[in-house]
């Protein structure tokens, strides 16, 4: 794999395909491999000719600072407008044996699935089966960075790569749904969970963390189109971060999310434990102070139950600050 940072070589045409197999040609001839089988990721400003031939003058000490113990070196070489390296790790036992698992990400901006302006590389030792690989990749990308939002802008530029060096001596693991694949799949959906809220947390000028669950769905699939309705409403996210809790927002939000045949009268709204609306109204009992309290703090958590069934999925978002004006205004200066 070979990131470079700063510079998307997206809508770049031809050229820009030519610069990045010149890299991964120079690479592979470094590490005396076939060209194919590296894999180039890029990040950064749109439109912009790839440097290539700076690419290729830092391999060589790239690679002789390429060591067991440089993973957070490497989540910061993959920086852009982060404001701190993302790196986690996570272990779990299986068949008797310790399995590993290492995560980097980047992603402050520009973040909303599929999957934004994000990279993301997960490692294991653990024992797993080719054919199970990308099922496992799309099950992590699922729960985790596909439910993120910063700012509802899908980049260019996204990747998540999941890695198995199948060296920790346990029988191979070749189905997800077997004690062993649960156990892998778990420890490391938590990697990618860590790493996927830890962009939001650093999202570019965020100052709050958001977690949206909206239930009583006919489906997760309408759940979630109204979890995004409310985290890319910028008028939800700006009474956020003025800690305001003009909550009708978050009630307007629900009712343009597109969702047919929905009956605004079952609809409930819960700031924390805070019973804000019921019924599609105002709750009798509900007392703006306690909604304040509750948008004054650093992590808040929104819930909706739609009053249709039984569906229910999960969003995680920040709040919009004059911060993220600035860090976007000034990006390329």
């Amino acid at each position: 794999m070979l990131i470079n940072t700063g510079n998307a070589n997206a809508g770049t045409g031809a050229d820009g395909l030519s610069r990045a197999h010149s890299t991964c040609i120079a690479l592979a001839e470094t590490l005396g491999i076939e060209a194919m089988q590296v894999l180039p990721f890029s990040t950064g400003v749109i439109m912009e000719p790839l440097p290539n031939d700076r690419i290729e003058a830092g391999l060589a000490a790239a690679i002789a600072d390429a060591k067991p113990g440089n993973w957070v070196r490497a989540a910061e070489g993959i920086m852009t407008t982060d404001t701190v390296p993302k790196a986690f790790g996570a272990q779990t036992v299986i068949d008797g044996k310790t399995v590993h698992i290492t995560g980097i990400s980047k992603g402050a901006g520009m973040i909303r699935p599929n999957m934004a302006t994000m990279l993301g590389f997960i490692a294991t030792d653990a024992c797993v089966s080719q054919s199970i690989m990308q099922q496992l990749a799309l099950e992590l990308a699922e729960g985790s960075f596909n439910r993120v939002t910063v700012d509802g802008d899908t980049s260019t530029n996204d990747s998540l790569v999941v890695i198995a060096s199948n060296r920790a001596g346990h029988a191979t693991i070749d189905s997800l749904d077997t004690s062993s694949g649960q156990a892998l799949k778990t420890a490391m959906l938590q990697v990618a969970r860590n790493l996927a809220q830890a962009i939001v947390r650093d999202g570019e000028g965020a100052t709050k963390f958001i977690t949206i669950k909206v239930s009583g769905g006919r489906d997760s699939a309408e759940c979630r189109k109204v979890a995004y309705a409310i985290a890319h409403s910028p008028l939800v996210k700006t009474a956020f971060y003025a800690s305001d809790p003009n909550l009708g927002r978050i009630l307007a939000a629900v009712g343009y999310a597109g969702i047919e045949d929905l009956d605004q009268t079952g609809i409930e709204l819960f700031l924390d434990d805070v019973h804000v609306a019921t019924k599609g109204g105002r709750n009798a009992a509900y007392r703006e102070e306690d909604g304040q309290r509750v948008m004054k703090q650093s992590e808040i958590v929104v819930s909706v139950n739609l009053g249709r069934g039984t569906a229910f999925d999960t969003v995680w978002t920040c709040d919009l600050s004059h911060e993220y004006v600035t860090i976007n205004a000034d990006y390329r200066s």
